[in-house]
């Protein structure tokens, strides 16, 4: 287990004694051990570990996209556990954004409404939240691609509207699951800039789950996650 480097008073997400466990067969593998951790106001965090260790699990569990098998997680002193779905959606809704390798921009819209559509679930209107989806696509650099869909993108334009998209709610926190895994080295360095700078600007907590190191050392604090325990990096 490891406790957090800093206190939780003010946490934008906590995590305390979160295990996961998955049924094989006859036998039970303990994939998180008890992990605690707190997340701050604006702070850049990086968890690595090997391929299989249980990032994306835990990170799927940070965003109350998966259950713990015990422990708890708090959004902004919410808790996470034991609400109902929709009680579930409507917090992730106000507090999270999320960042993947894959896009998952919806095909049958345009780039403005894809990155509107956090702002339509809220019953932001339309046109206001059309405005909204084109000053942040302009901001990362495809204000002349509002009405393209996502087949009509390049990778690296697609995935700028997604990091749009998680941002067009000005959310407490951001959680990135790979997101230039899927990019060459040029459109990779070109979206994580883009996150660094929006992260320092609307001061969202950044948790990305990563692989490459380059990208880790570029963070306020590295975590290994390694036989299922969560550690500072040293």
């Amino acid at each position: 287990m490891t406790e957090p480097a800093i206190g939780p008073e003010h946490a934008v997400l906590e995590c305390r004694g979160v295990v996961r466990r998955f049924r094989e067969g006859t036998s039970t593998l303990e994939v998180l051990r008890g992990v605690n951790l707190a997340v701050q106001p604006a702070e850049r965090l990086a968890i690595v570990g090997a391929s299989g260790s249980g990032k994306t699990t835990l990170l799927q569990i940070m965003g109350g996209l998966d259950e713990p098998s015990e422990g708890e997680v708090l959004v902004n002193g919410e808790r996470m556990q034991g609400i109902g779905e929709a009680a579930k959606g409507d917090l992730r809704n106000r507090y999270i954004g999320f960042i993947y390798q894959f896009h998952h921009l919806l095909p049958e819209f345009t780039a403005a409404e894809n990155v509107a559509m956090p702002l339509l679930i809220r019953r932001v209107a339309k046109t206001a939240a059309l405005q909204q989806a084109g000053e942040l696509l302009g901001r990362v650099g495809l204000g002349e691609r509002l009405t393209h869909k996502p087949g009509e993108l390049s990778g690296g334009e697609r995935q700028r509207a997604a990091v749009a998209r998680a941002l067009i709610t000005r959310p407490q926190l951001v959680l990135a699951d790979e997101p230039t895994g899927n990019l060459d080295s040029g459109n990779g360095e070109h979206v994580l800039k883009l996150m660094l700078e929006l992260n320092e600007e609307l001061k969202t907590s950044l948790v990305i789950v990563t692989h490459d190191h380059s990208i880790a050392e570029r963070m306020d604090r590295i975590l290994v996650l390694e036989d299922g325990v969560l550690r500072e990096s040293v």
